[in-house]
């Protein structure tokens, strides 16, 4: 059984992003694992297991337009089902 079912992924566009401040935002209000934050102050790439991935794209959407969003049920996967 998984600790975190939602493989969430997403780039942020934005402007005066800063990969360090989200990183810590996010590992200190959301409860997940596997948290990649990553880019420059225009773009950032997130990755994130969670298991309330709208949680997270509230607070991407807050800093930016987000796009490319994926989220996908890492639990049904693992049965062998779509994602």
């Amino acid at each position: 059984m998984l600790e975190f079912r939602y493989d969430t992924q997403l780039l942020i566009d934005g402007k005066e992003l800063d990969e360090e401040k989200i990183n810590d935002y996010i590992t200190s209000h959301f409860e997940g694992d596997s948290l990649l934050a990553v880019g420059d102050d225009t773009m950032i790439k997130v990755h994130f297991h969670t298991n309330k991935p709208w949680e997270l794209l509230e607070y991407c959407a807050s800093l930016g337009e987000i796009y490319d969003i994926v989220v996908e049920d890492m639990d049904r996967q693992s049965r062998g089902l779509d994602g």
